[in-house]
C-alpha cells in the first residue's frame, strides 16, 4: 500500500475518532461485548462501559422491574395496564391505542418485548409505578440493587433524553440477571412476532429465526445512540449474551452480533478471564452524540423495523466512521475494523413467524367487544365530522354569496341609484299600497290623503277679482255653440271659435 495511502485513511480514521469524542482525550469507540452468562466471565468486551444512549434496550429495565412487582405480590401478570393520554400522545413505534384502553401486563410485556411500543411502555411506568418519576426511580433502584454501575434511567420507553444512559457491560448485567431471576418467563424475549386482530408484527430483533441458536433478547435505536442490540443464544448448551452498540444501520448491528456470536462460541473461558465487575471503569464522562453521523438528512431515515431494517443498505460510509478503534484479530475482524466486509452480507432469510395473539380488555371475548365499540365509535366520529364540514362548506358559499351581493350594491350605480330613489322603494312594495306607506324622497312635501281643499283667504280675492262677463261668457257660449257644432267639424275651429267667444 502506498504512503499516501496510508496517510489518507489515517486522516479519515484520525478524523472520525475525533468527531466521536465526547470530552475525552480517548477516542470513543462503538461498544461490544461478549459475556458467558453461566458465569458471568467476558469473552471479549471494547469500551464496555463507555456511558450510552441506550434506545429501546430500556425496555429490558422496565420489563426486570415490572416482572420484580410480580414476583414481590404487588401486582400480577392480568393486573390491568392503562394508557393515559400521555402514554397516547408518545411517539412511534407505538401501537396506538386510544386513551383509556386497558390491557393486562402479560399482553402490554410481550407488546414492547416485540413491537418496542412507546405507548405501552409509558403507560406500565405510569400503571405500576404511579408516575413516569416514580417508575424511573423504581428502574435506578432496582440497577443498583443486581449491580448495574453506568446506569441512568428517566422514562420507560428509552425515547430521547440527554440525562439517561447505560453501558455495554450494565445492559449484560441485566441481561444475565432476567435469564437468572425470571427463568418462567424466559419465552418473552424469543417471541418471533404478535398478532392483534389481523395484523401480524415481527420481532425487531434481526437475530431472531436467522442465527441458528438465538433465543432474545432486544433491540433500540435512536439518532443520538444508533443501532443497539442486546442478544442471547445457546449453542450445545452453552448460553452467551452478546451487546453491540452505536452501529450505523439495524443490518450491520445484526452482522456484528452474529459474528460475535460465532467468535465466542469458539473460545473458552478460564479462571484467569475478566469478570463483568472487574471490566475497568471508562474514561470518558458522558456519551457521545451520534445524530450527525447516523441521521444524515441527505439519505432517508435509518428504521429499526420491518423489511427495511433486515434487508439494509449496504453503504458503509458511516459505519467507516464508527468502526472500533482496538487492533482487529483475524476472528474479530468482522466485527470489528472490517466494516468494508459488511458489504453485499446477510443473514439468512428469517424463518417463519410464529404469531402470539394479544389483546385488550381481560380476555380475547372483551378485547373483541372493546374493539367493536371503538369501531362503532370512530365510525360515529367520522359521520359527525363528515356532516361538520359539510356544513362549513355551506356556511362558507352563503358567506361568499352575501359578501358578492354587498359588493356590488357598493358599486357607484347602485350609488347612484339609490341616490335617484330607485332603490329606495322596497322588494315588497306593491302598487295599491297607500300614499302613507309609500316612501318619500327627502325634501319633497307631504301629501294628505282624501282632504278637501279649502281655498285660504288670500285665494278668495282672486276669485273675485274675474270678470262676471267672463264668468257668464262660459255657459252661454256653451250653450250656444250646441246647436250649430258640426259633427264632423276638426277640432281646430273649435277651440278657435272658443277662444273667441272667451275674449
Amino acid at each position: 500500500m502506498s504512503n499516501s495511502l496510508l496517510r489518507r485513511l489515517a486522516f479519515g480514521f484520525a478524523a472520525g475518532i475525533g468527531l466521536l469524542g465526547a470530552g475525552s482525550a480517548g477516542a470513543v469507540t462503538a461498544p461490544i461485548l461478549v459475556v458467558e452468562v453461566d458465569s458471568g466471565k467476558v469473552i471479549y468486551a471494547q469500551g464496555a462501559t463507555d456511558p450510552w444512549f441506550p434506545a429501546s434496550i430500556t425496555k429490558l429495565m422496565t420489563t426486570y422491574v415490572a416482572l420484580d412487582l410480580v414476583r414481590q405480590g404487588k401486582v400480577s401478570m392480568n393486573s390491568l395496564i392503562t394508557i393515559s393520554a400521555a402514554a397516547a400522545a408518545e411517539p412511534p413505534s407505538k401501537m396506538g391505542f386510544r386513551p383509556g384502553t386497558q390491557l393486562t401486563l402479560d399482553n402490554a410485556l410481550k407488546i414492547i418485548m416485540v413491537k418496542s411500543a412507546n405507548d405501552v411502555a409509558w403507560a406500565i411506568g405510569e400503571t405500576l409505578g404511579g408516575s413516569v418519576e416514580n417508575f424511573a426511580a423504581l428502574m435506578n433502584d432496582t440497577a443498583r440493587r443486581i449491580g448495574m454501575h453506568e446506569s441512568r434511567w428517566t422514562n420507560p420507553n428509552g425515547l430521547p433524553d440527554a440525562r439517561q444512559w447505560t453501558s455495554a457491560r450494565d445492559m449484560a448485567i441485566l441481561g444475565r440477571a432476567l435469564i437468572r431471576d425470571f427463568p418462567e418467563n424466559r419465552d418473552l424475549f424469543s417471541i418471533s412476532a404478535i398478532q392483534f386482530g389481523k395484523s401480524i408484527m415481527a420481532n425487531h430483533n434481526g437475530l431472531l429465526g436467522r442465527y441458528p441458536g438465538a433465543d432474545g433478547m432486544k433491540t433500540g435505536f435512536i439518532c443520538s445512540g444508533g443501532f443497539n442490540v442486546v442478544s442471547s443464544a445457546t449453542r450445545n448448551g452453552r448460553r452467551l449474551i452478546t451487546v453491540v452498540m452505536g452501529q450505523p444501520s439495524a443490518r450491520e448491528r445484526d452482522l456484528k452480533a452474529s459474528d460475535l456470536f460465532d467468535y465466542g462460541f469458539n473460545q473458552t473461558t478460564g479462571w484467569t478471564a475478566q469478570t463483568l465487575d472487574s471490566l475497568p471503569a471508562s474514561n470518558i464522562s458522558e456519551p457521545p452524540d451520534l445524530r450527525p453521523y447516523i441521521c444524515d438528512r441527505k439519505k432517508p431515515m435509518p428504521v429499526d423495523e420491518g423489511p427495511g431494517a433486515i434487508a439494509g443498505n449496504t453503504d458503509s460510509s458511516n459505519a467507516q466512521i464508527l468502526a472500533a478503534a482496538a487492533p482487529p484479530g483475524s476472528a474479530l475482524a468482522l466485527a470489528t475494523l472490517n466494516n468494508g466486509a459488511m458489504r453485499g452480507r446477510a443473514l439468512p432469510a428469517r424463518a417463519p413467524l410464529q404469531p402470539i395473539p394479544v389483546w385488550i380488555g381481560r380476555d380475547p371475548a372483551d378485547g373483541a367487544a372493546i374493539l367493536t365499540a371503538q369501531a362503532e365509535a370512530e365510525k360515529a366520529e367520522r359521520a359527525q365530522a363528515q356532516a361538520a364540514a359539510r356544513q362549513t362548506r355551506l356556511d362558507a358559499l352563503a358567506a361568499r354569496r352575501a359578501a358578492a351581493k354587498d359588493a356590488k350594491a357598493k358599486t357607484p350605480e347602485a350609488k347612484k341609484a339609490l341616490a335617484r330613489g330607485k332603490s329606495a322603494v322596497p322588494s315588497s312594495a306593491s302598487a295599491y299600497a297607500p300614499a302613507e306607506a309609500t316612501p318619500l324622497l327627502e325634501g319633497a312635501p307631504k301629501l294628505k290623503v282624501n282632504t278637501l281643499h279649502k281655498p285660504s283667504a288670500k285665494e278668495q280675492p282672486k276669485a273675485q277679482a274675474k270678470s262676471p262677463a267672463k264668468a257668464q261668457a262660459k255657459p252661454a257660449a256653451k250653450v250656444e255653440a250646441k246647436p250649430v257644432a258640426k259633427p264632423k267639424q276638426s277640432a281646430r275651429p273649435a277651440r278657435a271659435a272658443k277662444a273667441a267667444d272667451a275674449e
